[in-house]
Formats: structure tokens, sequence, C-alpha cells
């Protein structure tokens, strides 16, 4: 059991250009939502597009700094196969003063945050119909992500 093993499953990039907030709630926190606009996906065993206008992330950012964030979105694999992905996780900045620099990279044409600045970490489930791909029902899963000025890419890998 002390022998923990990751295998490479797949990497998401996606696009999210649409953003709504409630900035500041009476609990102190403040709700954002993007929405997928696109993007690709691909890995050992399966490779595709993110279906767009089909979800988002509703992130809530907790008066910590931290970002907490609850994602669902479809995929759909090159042979037609649907797979939702529900993905949680937290984004937050290893200095005070960074996420308000990656928002602003990201939302503002600000200058680009270096990866090691901060920790984005997700640990999503999947849904898929009975068959060839699943296998994303009976494994768990972390990822690892980096923002883009334009979204996030993950790479995500299975536990074995």
């Amino acid at each position: 059991m002390e022998h923990l093993a990751l295998e490479f499953v797949m990497e998401v990039r996606l696009r999210f250009t649409r953003v709504q907030t409630i900035p500041t709630m009476p609990t102190g926190a403040g709700r954002g939502a993007v929405y997928v606009d696109g993007g690709e996906f691909e890995g050992p065993r399966l490779r595709g597009r993110a279906v767009p206008n089909s979800g988002g992330d509703y992130s809530l950012f907790r008066p910590d700094g931290v970002l907490a964030f609850d994602a669902r979105y479809l995929l759909e694999v090159d042979d037609g196969t649907l797979i939702m992905l529900y993905n949680r996780g937290y984004l937050w900045g290893r200095q005070p003063e960074t996420m308000q620099r990656l928002r602003g990279w990201a939302f503002a044409g600000g200058p680009p945050v270096d990866h090691a600045e901060y920790y984005l970490r997700a640990f999503p489930t999947f849904e898929v119909a009975a068959g060839r791909h699943d296998w994303l029902m009976r494994h768990v899963f972390v990822g690892v992500g980096e923002r883009r000025p334009d979204g996030n890419v993950i790479r995500y890998y299975a536990l074995l």
C-alpha cells in the first residue's frame, strides 16, 4: 500500500472567454462563472474535443485567497462517445499577490504568471456509457493544471 503509482491519462486544454462574477457575497466570498467555448484532449487511450457550450466552471473565490473550482462539461471522444467530466479542485497563489496577478493575466491582458507561482490541482470524476471508455468510472484521478490567458490546461493521472 505504500507504493502508489500514477499513470498519465490525458491532457485537457479548455478555452473559456465568457466570464460572469458575483464579486462579494455576505459571506465574504465571491462567485465566478466561465463557460466552455471549446478545447481538445489527448492521451494514450483517448482523444477528442471539449463540447462547446456544454458547461462551465462555477468557482468560489474564498476570503482566504483560495479559488475552489466546481466544473462540469462534456468531452467527445473521436469515436463519438460522450464523457461528462465533473471537476473540483483548488487554485491558490504561493505569494499574497499571485491571485490578483493571475486574474489580471486571465481577464485583463496582464503579464503571464509562471506556473511555479501557484497551485492548481483537480480531483475529477467521469460519467460515460458502458463500453470502451467506462474504465474512467473505476479509477481515482488527480489533475495538475496550468492557467493560460484564455483557459486552462490540466494533465490527468489515474491512481493505480
